[in-house]
Protein backbone atom coordinates (compact mmCIF):
# COMPACT_ATOMS: atom_id res chain seq x y z
CA UNK A 1 0.00 0.00 0.00
CA UNK A 2 1.31 3.43 -0.95
CA UNK A 3 1.53 5.73 2.04
CA UNK A 4 2.21 9.47 2.33
CA UNK A 5 3.46 11.35 5.38
CA UNK A 6 2.03 14.80 6.00
CA UNK A 7 4.36 16.38 8.53
CA UNK A 8 8.06 15.54 8.81
CA UNK A 9 8.75 16.49 12.41
CA UNK A 10 10.41 14.56 15.22
CA UNK A 11 8.15 11.49 15.20
CA UNK A 12 8.27 11.00 11.42
CA UNK A 13 11.68 9.32 11.62
CA UNK A 14 10.33 6.65 13.95
CA UNK A 15 7.48 5.84 11.58
CA UNK A 16 9.73 5.77 8.52
CA UNK A 17 12.38 3.63 10.18
CA UNK A 18 9.97 0.97 11.44
CA UNK A 19 8.11 0.81 8.12
CA UNK A 20 11.01 -1.29 6.84
CA UNK A 21 9.55 -4.20 8.85
CA UNK A 22 6.44 -4.22 6.64
CA UNK A 23 7.08 -4.96 2.96
CA UNK A 24 3.42 -4.33 2.12
CA UNK A 25 3.84 -0.66 3.07
CA UNK A 26 5.63 1.75 0.77
CA UNK A 27 6.45 5.33 1.72
CA UNK A 28 5.54 6.98 -1.57
CA UNK A 29 6.14 10.62 -0.59
CA UNK A 30 6.40 13.11 2.25
CA UNK A 31 5.46 16.75 2.64
CA UNK A 32 5.90 19.44 5.26
CA UNK A 33 5.42 23.19 5.52
CA UNK A 34 9.18 23.28 6.08
CA UNK A 35 10.40 22.12 2.66
CA UNK A 36 13.96 21.54 3.85
CA UNK A 37 12.77 19.28 6.64
CA UNK A 38 10.78 17.24 4.11
CA UNK A 39 13.79 17.00 1.81
CA UNK A 40 16.00 15.71 4.62
CA UNK A 41 13.50 13.03 5.65
CA UNK A 42 13.02 11.94 2.04
CA UNK A 43 16.77 11.69 1.52
CA UNK A 44 17.34 9.56 4.64
CA UNK A 45 14.54 7.11 3.85
CA UNK A 46 14.77 6.95 0.08
CA UNK A 47 11.49 8.52 -0.94
CA UNK A 48 10.43 11.75 -2.62
CA UNK A 49 9.10 14.98 -1.16
CA UNK A 50 6.24 16.94 -2.68
CA UNK A 51 5.52 20.64 -2.19
CA UNK A 52 2.17 20.55 -0.42
CA UNK A 53 -0.76 18.64 1.03
CA UNK A 54 -2.64 19.27 -2.21
CA UNK A 55 0.01 17.28 -4.08
CA UNK A 56 -0.55 14.34 -1.75
CA UNK A 57 -4.32 14.51 -1.97
CA UNK A 58 -4.24 14.86 -5.73
CA UNK A 59 -2.20 11.68 -6.21
CA UNK A 60 -4.64 8.84 -6.99
CA UNK A 61 -2.04 6.19 -6.08
CA UNK A 62 -1.86 7.29 -2.44
CA UNK A 63 -4.27 5.23 -0.34
CA UNK A 64 -3.25 6.05 3.23
CA UNK A 65 -2.34 9.50 4.55
CA UNK A 66 -0.33 9.48 7.78
CA UNK A 67 -1.00 12.71 9.65
CA UNK A 68 2.15 13.63 11.59
CA UNK A 69 1.53 17.36 11.84
CA UNK A 70 1.40 19.46 15.00
CA UNK A 71 -1.63 18.52 17.15
CA UNK A 72 -3.21 21.90 16.37
CA UNK A 73 -3.37 20.83 12.70
CA UNK A 74 -4.52 17.24 13.17
CA UNK A 75 -8.23 17.84 12.61
CA UNK A 76 -7.75 20.16 9.63
CA UNK A 77 -5.35 17.85 7.78
CA UNK A 78 -7.33 14.68 8.51
CA UNK A 79 -10.55 16.34 7.35
CA UNK A 80 -8.93 17.39 4.08
CA UNK A 81 -7.56 13.89 3.49
CA UNK A 82 -10.89 12.21 4.18
CA UNK A 83 -12.58 14.74 1.92
CA UNK A 84 -10.21 13.70 -0.86
CA UNK A 85 -11.15 10.04 -0.40
CA UNK A 86 -7.99 8.99 1.45
CA UNK A 87 -7.82 6.66 4.43
CA UNK A 88 -6.16 8.37 7.40
CA UNK A 89 -3.89 7.32 10.25
CA UNK A 90 -3.33 10.22 12.66
CA UNK A 91 -0.79 10.73 15.37
CA UNK A 92 -2.41 11.29 18.75
CA UNK A 93 -4.54 13.11 19.62
CA UNK A 94 -7.10 12.66 16.88
CA UNK A 95 -8.17 16.28 17.51
CA UNK A 96 -7.99 18.93 20.22
CA UNK A 97 -11.74 18.95 20.81
CA UNK A 98 -14.33 16.22 21.11
CA UNK A 99 -16.52 17.92 18.51
CA UNK A 100 -13.72 17.86 15.93
CA UNK A 101 -12.85 14.24 16.72
CA UNK A 102 -16.47 13.12 16.41
CA UNK A 103 -16.88 15.09 13.18
CA UNK A 104 -13.89 13.28 11.65
CA UNK A 105 -15.34 9.92 12.65
CA UNK A 106 -18.67 10.77 11.03
CA UNK A 107 -16.93 11.91 7.86
CA UNK A 108 -14.92 8.68 7.61
CA UNK A 109 -17.99 6.53 8.20
CA UNK A 110 -20.05 8.40 5.62
CA UNK A 111 -17.35 7.92 3.00
CA UNK A 112 -16.54 4.32 3.87
CA UNK A 113 -12.96 5.20 4.84
CA UNK A 114 -10.70 3.95 7.60
CA UNK A 115 -9.80 6.58 10.18
CA UNK A 116 -7.35 5.35 12.80
CA UNK A 117 -5.09 6.97 15.35
CA UNK A 118 -2.01 6.35 17.46
CA UNK A 119 -0.83 5.09 19.81
CA UNK A 120 -0.34 1.57 18.48
CA UNK A 121 1.31 0.08 21.58
CA UNK A 122 -1.92 -1.80 22.29
CA UNK A 123 -0.91 -4.06 19.38
CA UNK A 124 2.49 -4.84 20.91
CA UNK A 125 3.65 -8.07 22.48
CA UNK A 126 3.47 -7.08 26.15
CA UNK A 127 0.01 -5.49 25.86
CA UNK A 128 -1.36 -8.50 24.00
CA UNK A 129 0.26 -10.88 26.50
CA UNK A 130 -1.26 -9.08 29.48
CA UNK A 131 -4.66 -8.94 27.76
CA UNK A 132 -4.56 -12.67 26.94
CA UNK A 133 -3.77 -13.46 30.58
CA UNK A 134 -6.70 -11.32 31.70
CA UNK A 135 -9.10 -13.00 29.26
CA UNK A 136 -8.01 -16.44 30.46
CA UNK A 137 -8.85 -15.54 34.06
CA UNK A 138 -5.27 -15.82 35.29
CA UNK A 139 -5.83 -13.33 38.13
CA UNK A 140 -9.55 -13.88 38.60
CA UNK A 141 -11.71 -10.79 38.49
CA UNK A 142 -9.60 -7.66 37.88
CA UNK A 143 -10.62 -4.69 40.00
CA UNK A 144 -7.78 -2.16 40.15
CA UNK A 145 -5.08 -0.79 37.85
CA UNK A 146 -2.09 1.40 38.61
CA UNK A 147 -0.87 2.91 35.33
CA UNK A 148 2.19 5.14 35.56
CA UNK A 149 3.73 7.23 32.83
CA UNK A 150 6.42 9.32 34.42
CA UNK A 151 9.03 10.16 31.81
CA UNK A 152 11.75 11.41 34.13
CA UNK A 153 12.80 14.98 35.04
CA UNK A 154 12.96 16.34 31.50
CA UNK A 155 13.93 19.82 32.73
CA UNK A 156 17.23 18.34 33.97
CA UNK A 157 17.99 16.54 30.71
CA UNK A 158 19.85 17.88 27.70
CA UNK A 159 16.67 17.88 25.62
CA UNK A 160 17.94 20.52 23.19
CA UNK A 161 20.44 17.96 21.90
CA UNK A 162 17.82 15.33 21.07
CA UNK A 163 17.74 14.88 17.29
CA UNK A 164 16.48 12.28 14.86
CA UNK A 165 18.39 10.66 12.00
CA UNK A 166 17.04 13.32 9.64
CA UNK A 167 18.23 16.10 11.96
CA UNK A 168 14.94 17.19 13.54
CA UNK A 169 15.18 18.51 17.10
CA UNK A 170 12.83 17.39 19.84
CA UNK A 171 9.91 19.89 19.77
CA UNK A 172 10.27 20.94 23.38
CA UNK A 173 8.06 23.99 23.08
CA UNK A 174 5.17 21.96 21.66
CA UNK A 175 5.68 19.24 24.26
CA UNK A 176 5.65 21.66 27.19
CA UNK A 177 2.67 23.57 25.80
CA UNK A 178 0.67 20.38 25.21
CA UNK A 179 1.37 18.93 28.64
CA UNK A 180 1.88 15.44 29.96
CA UNK A 181 -1.73 14.28 29.75
CA UNK A 182 -2.21 15.17 26.09
CA UNK A 183 1.17 13.72 25.13
CA UNK A 184 1.12 10.51 27.16
CA UNK A 185 -2.23 9.48 28.66
CA UNK A 186 -3.45 7.73 25.51
CA UNK A 187 -0.76 5.07 25.82
CA UNK A 188 -2.32 3.63 28.94
CA UNK A 189 -5.91 4.51 28.10
CA UNK A 190 -5.90 2.59 24.82
CA UNK A 191 -4.74 -0.54 26.69
CA UNK A 192 -7.30 -0.13 29.46
CA UNK A 193 -10.27 0.57 27.18
CA UNK A 194 -9.41 -2.55 25.15
CA UNK A 195 -8.97 -4.65 28.30
CA UNK A 196 -11.89 -3.39 30.39
CA UNK A 197 -14.34 -1.63 28.08
CA UNK A 198 -15.13 2.06 27.65
CA UNK A 199 -14.28 4.56 30.36
CA UNK A 200 -17.42 5.88 32.03
CA UNK A 201 -16.23 8.40 34.63
CA UNK A 202 -13.07 10.42 35.22
CA UNK A 203 -11.82 12.59 38.05
CA UNK A 204 -8.47 14.32 37.68
CA UNK A 205 -5.99 16.67 39.28
CA UNK A 206 -3.21 18.52 37.46
CA UNK A 207 -0.37 20.79 38.53
CA UNK A 208 2.62 22.67 37.18
CA UNK A 209 5.47 21.32 39.30
CA UNK A 210 8.37 22.98 37.48
CA UNK A 211 7.38 26.26 35.78
CA UNK A 212 10.96 26.97 34.70
CA UNK A 213 12.15 24.17 32.44
CA UNK A 214 15.29 25.95 31.33
CA UNK A 215 13.82 27.31 28.12
CA UNK A 216 15.29 30.37 26.43
CA UNK A 217 12.18 32.38 27.31
CA UNK A 218 9.46 31.72 29.90
CA UNK A 219 6.64 29.44 28.70
CA UNK A 220 3.65 31.52 29.71
CA UNK A 221 1.22 29.10 28.07
CA UNK A 222 2.73 25.82 29.26
CA UNK A 223 0.35 23.05 30.31
CA UNK A 224 0.58 21.08 33.57
CA UNK A 225 3.56 18.76 33.78
CA UNK A 226 1.86 16.39 36.24
CA UNK A 227 -1.60 14.84 36.07
CA UNK A 228 -3.17 12.13 38.18
CA UNK A 229 -6.60 10.69 37.44
CA UNK A 230 -8.99 8.01 38.56
CA UNK A 231 -10.86 6.38 35.69
CA UNK A 232 -13.80 4.00 36.01
CA UNK A 233 -14.52 1.54 33.21
CA UNK A 234 -17.74 -0.12 32.07
CA UNK A 235 -16.63 -3.45 33.55
CA UNK A 236 -16.30 -1.88 37.00
CA UNK A 237 -12.49 -1.79 36.97
CA UNK A 238 -10.99 1.38 38.44
CA UNK A 239 -7.61 2.75 37.35
CA UNK A 240 -5.30 5.33 38.85
CA UNK A 241 -3.33 6.91 36.03
CA UNK A 242 -0.42 9.31 36.35
CA UNK A 243 1.40 11.30 33.68
CA UNK A 244 4.35 13.54 34.34
CA UNK A 245 7.83 14.72 33.47
CA UNK A 246 9.24 15.24 36.97
CA UNK A 247 9.39 11.92 38.85
CA UNK A 248 11.89 9.16 37.97
CA UNK A 249 11.01 7.24 34.84
CA UNK A 250 8.19 4.74 35.41
CA UNK A 251 6.00 3.42 32.60
CA UNK A 252 4.56 0.44 34.40
CA UNK A 253 1.10 -1.11 34.29
CA UNK A 254 -0.10 -3.15 37.26
CA UNK A 255 -3.46 -4.95 37.22
CA UNK A 256 -4.72 -6.32 40.53
CA UNK A 257 -7.35 -9.04 40.61
CA UNK A 258 -8.95 -11.26 43.21
CA UNK A 259 -6.50 -14.06 42.43
CA UNK A 260 -3.29 -12.30 41.51
CA UNK A 261 -1.37 -9.40 40.04
CA UNK A 262 -0.13 -8.83 36.48
CA UNK A 263 2.58 -6.28 35.84
CA UNK A 264 4.75 -5.04 33.01
CA UNK A 265 7.45 -2.48 33.69
CA UNK A 266 7.28 -0.48 30.46
CA UNK A 267 4.21 0.13 28.32
CA UNK A 268 6.43 1.71 25.63
CA UNK A 269 8.63 -1.33 25.19
CA UNK A 270 6.77 -4.33 23.81
CA UNK A 271 9.68 -6.55 24.87
CA UNK A 272 9.02 -5.66 28.52
CA UNK A 273 8.10 -8.93 30.27
CA UNK A 274 4.70 -9.51 31.86
CA UNK A 275 4.93 -10.99 35.35
CA UNK A 276 2.27 -12.82 37.33
CA UNK A 277 2.12 -13.02 41.12
CA UNK A 278 -0.70 -15.13 42.52
CA UNK A 279 -2.46 -13.95 45.66
CA UNK A 280 -2.11 -16.98 47.91
CA UNK A 281 -1.74 -17.43 51.64
CA UNK A 282 1.99 -17.77 51.15
CA UNK A 283 2.07 -14.45 49.28
CA UNK A 284 0.17 -12.73 52.08
CA UNK A 285 2.73 -14.01 54.60
CA UNK A 286 5.80 -12.86 52.66
CA UNK A 287 4.63 -9.78 50.77
CA UNK A 288 6.69 -7.47 52.99
CA UNK A 289 9.86 -9.30 51.94
CA UNK A 290 10.88 -8.17 48.44
CA UNK A 291 13.18 -11.12 47.76
CA UNK A 292 10.53 -13.62 48.75
CA UNK A 293 7.90 -11.89 46.64
CA UNK A 294 10.28 -11.95 43.67
CA UNK A 295 10.62 -15.70 44.09
CA UNK A 296 6.84 -16.10 43.85
CA UNK A 297 6.62 -14.01 40.69
CA UNK A 298 6.72 -15.81 37.35
CA UNK A 299 7.09 -14.56 33.82
CA UNK A 300 4.10 -15.00 31.51
CA UNK A 301 5.16 -16.39 28.10
CA UNK A 302 5.27 -13.45 25.71
CA UNK A 303 2.89 -13.57 22.75
CA UNK A 304 4.88 -12.79 19.62
CA UNK A 305 3.74 -11.52 16.22
CA UNK A 306 4.84 -13.98 13.53
CA UNK A 307 7.49 -12.85 11.11
CA UNK A 308 8.38 -9.67 13.02
CA UNK A 309 11.47 -9.36 15.16
CA UNK A 310 11.07 -7.77 18.59
CA UNK A 311 14.71 -6.73 18.51
CA UNK A 312 16.21 -3.59 17.08
CA UNK A 313 16.65 -0.07 18.30
CA UNK A 314 12.97 0.94 18.49
CA UNK A 315 11.04 -0.22 21.58
CA UNK A 316 7.84 1.10 19.94
CA UNK A 317 7.02 -0.26 16.50
CA UNK A 318 5.32 2.91 15.24
CA UNK A 319 4.58 1.41 11.83
CA UNK A 320 2.54 -1.43 13.32
CA UNK A 321 -0.39 0.96 13.52
CA UNK A 322 -0.01 1.70 9.80
CA UNK A 323 0.17 -2.02 9.06
CA UNK A 324 -3.00 -2.59 11.08
CA UNK A 325 -4.82 0.19 9.20
CA UNK A 326 -3.62 -1.18 5.86
CA UNK A 327 -4.74 -4.69 6.80
CA UNK A 328 -8.18 -3.41 7.80
CA UNK A 329 -8.49 -1.52 4.50
CA UNK A 330 -7.44 -4.57 2.51
CA UNK A 331 -9.68 -7.03 4.38
CA UNK A 332 -12.68 -4.73 4.76
CA UNK A 333 -12.81 -5.17 8.53
CA UNK A 334 -12.89 -2.76 11.47
CA UNK A 335 -9.49 -1.37 12.38
CA UNK A 336 -8.36 -2.18 15.92
CA UNK A 337 -7.23 1.44 16.30
CA UNK A 338 -10.30 2.79 14.54
CA UNK A 339 -12.30 5.96 14.83
CA UNK A 340 -14.63 5.08 17.69
CA UNK A 341 -11.72 4.01 19.93
CA UNK A 342 -9.78 7.13 18.92
CA UNK A 343 -12.72 9.43 19.65
CA UNK A 344 -13.37 7.80 23.02
CA UNK A 345 -9.72 7.95 24.07
CA UNK A 346 -9.58 11.57 22.90
CA UNK A 347 -12.55 12.50 25.09
CA UNK A 348 -10.99 10.75 28.07
CA UNK A 349 -7.63 12.47 27.57
CA UNK A 350 -9.31 15.86 27.24
CA UNK A 351 -11.15 15.19 30.52
CA UNK A 352 -7.76 14.68 32.16
CA UNK A 353 -6.61 18.03 30.78
CA UNK A 354 -9.53 19.89 32.36
CA UNK A 355 -9.62 18.56 35.93
CA UNK A 356 -12.75 18.70 38.05
CA UNK A 357 -13.14 17.89 41.76
CA UNK A 358 -16.11 15.59 41.15
CA UNK A 359 -16.16 12.58 38.81
CA UNK A 360 -17.16 13.55 35.29
CA UNK A 361 -19.35 11.27 33.18
CA UNK A 362 -18.06 10.65 29.66
CA UNK A 363 -20.33 11.01 26.64
CA UNK A 364 -18.73 8.64 24.16
CA UNK A 365 -18.30 4.89 24.04
CA UNK A 366 -16.68 2.44 21.63
CA UNK A 367 -17.05 -1.05 20.26
CA UNK A 368 -15.00 -3.90 21.74
CA UNK A 369 -11.50 -4.15 20.31
CA UNK A 370 -10.40 -7.50 18.89
CA UNK A 371 -7.12 -8.99 20.11
CA UNK A 372 -4.39 -9.68 17.59
CA UNK A 373 -4.82 -13.12 15.94
CA UNK A 374 -1.46 -14.32 17.28
CA UNK A 375 -2.55 -13.57 20.86
CA UNK A 376 -6.10 -14.90 20.83
CA UNK A 377 -5.39 -18.01 22.89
Amino acid sequence: MRVAFVGCGYVADFYARTMARYPALRLACVTDRDAERARRLAAVYGTRCVPSLDDVLGDPTIELVVNLTNPSSHAEVSRAALGAGKHVYSEKPLALSLDDAASLARCAEARGLVLAAAPCTLLGANAQTMWRALRSGTIGRPRLVYAELDDGPVHLMNYRAWRTASGVSWPWRDEFQSGSALEHAAYHLSWLVAFFGPATRVSAFASMLVPDKGTDAPLVDAAPDFTVACVEFASGVVARLTCGIYAPRDRSVTVVGDGGVLRTADCWNERSPVHLTRRTRLFERVERRPLAVRALRRRVPLARPPGISLGGRDPIDFARGLAEAASAIRDGRPCRLGADLAVHVTETVLALRTPSPAPRALRTTCRPVAPMPWAES
